[in-house]
C-alpha cells in the first residue's frame, strides 16, 4: 500500500491520521477586520477519496454548519480514509450580519466560478473553488430555505444525472428533486470542472429543525460509507426509498390577508385538497388555497402574513402516493428512533 502523504492546504501541511482548522485569508472589512474562510481539515492514515462538505454559502442558512459540526464529532471520522474538508461556514459575511448576502448585496451562489479580482462576492467565489473544490473529488453542499420559508429534507440533482441519482439514493433524504442547474452556482461552476456536487435542503433561514438536522447528518455520513471513507457501523441504511418528484410548482395567495396553514411540510396532499384559508383581517372576505395536483409539499410559507401571488406552498409530483406515504413513514420513523441521535450522542 502506498504511503500516505501529508495533506497540503494553504500553505499548511496536515500530516496523516491528524485533523486540523485551516484560516484561508479572504478579504479585510472596511474597519481593518480580518475575514477569513475556515476548512476544517481530518486527514485519514489510510488513502481515499477527498471528499468537501460545504454550508453557509447563504449567510442565514444556519442548519448547515450545525450540520456540519455534528459530523466532524461522529466517531466514525476516527477511522477515515481519504480526506474529509469541512467547510460549515463558506460565507462568514452573511453569517454575522443574519443575511443571506454579502455586504455588497450579492447572492454568492449566482457569483461562481468568480475571480480573483473581481466584487467581492466574485473573490470569495473564487477562493472557495480554487481552494476546495478543485481539490476534492465530490462534494455535498448544504442548504435551507430562505427566511420566512421551510423546506422539507430533500437532495436536488440534475436531471439525467445518472451517478448523483444513485448518490441521491444512499443519501437517503425522503425526497430527491430535479432541477436544472443554474448559471453562477456552485454546481454550474462545479460541473464545468468536473467535480460533482450533491445539494442537500432543509429547514427554514436562521433557525434550528432537528429532523431536517438528522436527517442531512445520516445522509453525509452515509455517503462517506458509500465512497469507502468511513466504515458501515453506526450507519444505517435508509430504511424507505426516497421519492423522486419531477417536477413541482409553487402555489400562490389567492389574495392578500392572514394566512391559516392547515397542511405542513412533506404532508401528502390529493388534488382539491384544501392546504390553507387566507382571509382579510376582518374575517368578512376569505378564500381556500387548494392543491392544484396530487403530490407532496416540499416546502412552505411560515409568515401568516400574505400579499396576493405570494409563493405558500411548493408541491412535487409523485409517481405513487400509496408509495410515497409507506416511505416516508418508514423514513421519519428512523429518523425518530436511529441509535445514532440517542442524547447522549448528540454532541
Amino acid at each position: 500500500m502506498a504511503k500516505v502523504k501529508a495533506f497540503r492546504l494553504a500553505d499548511q501541511d496536515i500530516a496523516p491520521g491528524n485533523r486540523k482548522t485551516v484560516d484561508i485569508p479572504v478579504s479585510v472589512l472596511s474597519d481593518h477586520t480580518p475575514i477569513s474562510m475556515s476548512v476544517h481539515v481530518v486527514h485519514g492514515k489510510s488513502p481515499g477519496p477527498v471528499v468537501f462538505i460545504s454550508g453557509g454559502i447563504h449567510g442565514d442558512e444556519v442548519i448547515g454548519v450545525e450540520i456540519i459540526r455534528r459530523v466532524l464529532a461522529s466517531k466514525s471520522l476516527k477511522s477515515l480514509k481519504g480526506t474529509l474538508l469541512a467547510v460549515p461556514i463558506v460565507n462568514a459575511y452573511g453569517l454575522i450580519n443574519h443575511s443571506r448576502y454579502l455586504p455588497d448585496r450579492r447572492d454568492l451562489n449566482r457569483c461562481f466560478p468568480g475571480s480573483e479580482t473581481g466584487s467581492l462576492a466574485a473573490r470569495l467565489a473564487n477562493r472557495f473553488l480554487t481552494e476546495v473544490v478543485t481539490r476534492a473529488d465530490l462534494g455535498i453542499d448544504l442548504h435551507s430555505a430562505a427566511i420566512h420559508r421551510t423546506n422539507y429534507p430533500q437532495v436536488r440533482i440534475s436531471p439525467g444525472d445518472d451517478k448523483m441519482q444513485e448518490l441521491a439514493e444512499v443519501f437517503g433524504a425522503p425526497v430527491v428533486m430535479k432541477s436544472q442547474l443554474r448559471e453562477g452556482s456552485l454546481r454550474h461552476a462545479a460541473q464545468i470542472i468536473d467535480k460533482p456536487v450533491l445539494l442537500f435542503e432543509g429547514g427554514e433561514g436562521l433557525r434550528f429543525d432537528e429532523f431536517t438536522i438528522r436527517a442531512g447528518v445520516a445522509g453525509v455520513l452515509r455517503v462517506l460509507n458509500h465512497q469507502g471513507m468511513i466504515s458501515r457501523r453506526g450507519v444505517a441504511k435508509p430504511k424507505g426509498a426516497p421519492q423522486f418528484c419531477q417536477s413541482s410548482k409553487w402555489v400562490r395567495a389567492p389574495m392578500g390577508g392572514l394566512l391559516r396553514v392547515f397542511k405542513a411540510d412533506g404532508a401528502l396532499v390529493r388534488k382539491g385538497e384544501r392546504l390553507a384559508v387566507v382571509s382579510d383581517p376582518f374575517g368578512e372576505n376569505e378564500m381556500d388555497v387548494l392543491a392544484p395536483f396530487s403530490g407532496i409539499i416540499v416546502g412552505r410559507a411560515v409568515m401568516p402574513i400574505v400579499n396576493e401571488g405570494d409563493a405558500v406552498f411548493h408541491i412535487g409530483c409523485v409517481k405513487s402516493m400509496s408509495e410515497a406515504e409507506g416511505a416516508f413513514e418508514d423514513l421519519e420513523s428512523q429518523l425518530e428512533d436511529d441509535p445514532m441521535f440517542d442524547e447522549d450522542e448528540i454532541i
